[in-house]
């Protein structure tokens, strides 16, 4: 016989279930559709992932829960060329069906490589729509390579600045910077890390709000730290050695791709997964850290989650919001500064293994 207890556990796992979908994954383009076949090969819990696309032949192998092909009068399915404002316009033709896919949502998060057509033109749309219906938005981008080219680039600051007026948080992974990590690495392995860097990134975040944990976090909390808060930086480190807690975070807050002063700034998201040997001092040392970077009144939420099949072992991973200023790398780009040195140029090839003509 079934008691009052089981039903009424069944009832909250079904509004656990509801409650997860109000989350969505919205990867647009090439390189943000890539993104969400990568989260749904992770088995990401929680959220449902959306591809959004002009090049019907890239949805077909995309793997998502939804898949949505835009603008199908405006492209014919054939991709939007690398002009941003072809994809914007595709985006605006299937605008009530990106509006229904969004219906309900609480939080959206946005996925694209900037510098293409359809991501770089599709998502500040998506932003748009999501932020007008009452959503919280976060957008999570890469930044091309610079030996992409100039028109690349121009691309890019032309959606990025869209997306900025339609995001409440916005973190831009600039690709040059995956050198640091992976030197010698040829520019296709380039781009799939960078693919894996954002999936990485948006599983943190998603995993904060759907993956129960010793200490969770609600949605109001994941909201005073995320709305309105402009551009943001995301940092990842993990540690299993004795002085594991104090390598693990300061690998996140020093990522090479972290190119970002976080100094004074007003709010962080940190997760923290360690296995059940970790201490009470290893959690105060973590959170100590990240407080001697921020402004000393910032509000900082954390979440905890234990891994059982795991020993001497923690992982940090960062979100940093409200900063005092841009990154220096936005405003360099706003600024003008596009073009490497011919030096640097040089050593990119080298680094990347192409050779630019």
């Amino acid at each position: 016989m079934v008691n009052d207890t089981e039903i009424f556990d069944k009832e909250l796992e079904e509004y656990l279930a509801q409650a997860t979908k109000r989350i969505k994954v919205i990867g647009c383009g090439g390189g943000g559709s890539n993104t969400i076949s990568t989260l749904y090969s992770m088995g990401i819990e929680g959220p449902e992932l959306i591809a959004v696309n002009t090049d019907v032949r890239h949805l077909l192998i995309t793997k998502a829960h939804k898949k949505i092909l835009v603008g199908k009068q405006l492209t014919k399915g054939l991709g939007a060329g690398k002009d941003p404002k072809v994809g914007e316009e595709a985006a605006k033709e299937s605008e009530q069906e990106l509006k229904k896919a969004i219906e309900g949502s609480d939080v959206v998060f946005i996925t694209c490589g900037l510098g293409g057509g359809t991501g770089g033109g599709v998502a500040p749309v998506v932003a748009e729509i999501a932020k007008k219906m009452g959503t919280l938005v976060i957008a999570i981008c890469t930044w091309p390579f610079s030996v992409e080219g100039a028109n690349i680039w121009d691309n890019a600051l032309y959606s990025l600045e869209k997306m900025e007026n339609n995001v409440d948080l916005l973190v831009i992974i600039p690709n040059d910077k995956l050198q640091a990590l992976y030197p010698n690495i040829p520019l296709m392995q380039a781009f799939k890390v960078a693919d894996s860097l954002l999936a990485n990134a948006l599983k943190d975040l998603t995993e904060l709000l759907t993956k129960p944990g010793y200490i969770n976090v609600d949605f109001a909390d994941f909201r005073s730290i995320v709305s309105g808060s402009g551009y943001g930086v995301f940092g990842v480190g993990e540690s299993n050695s004795e002085n594991k807690a104090t390598e693990a975070v300061q690998r996140a807050l020093n990522n090479p791709l972290v190119d970002v002063d976080a100094t004074g700034a007003k709010a962080a998201l940190v997760r923290i997964v360690a296995s059940p040997d970790v201490t009470p001092t290893d959690i105060n040392k973590i959170l100590d850290t990240v407080k001697s970077v921020l402004d000393p009144k910032a509000k900082i939420i954390q979440g905890i989650t234990f891994e059982e099949d795991k020993k001497n072992y923690v992982r940090v991973s960062l979100t940093i919001t409200k900063l005092k200023a841009p990154p220096s790398f936005v405003l360099g780009i706003k600024s003008g500064e596009k073009e490497l040195k011919p030096e640097e140029q040089k050593k990119l090839e080298s680094d990347l293994g192409i050779e630019v003509i």
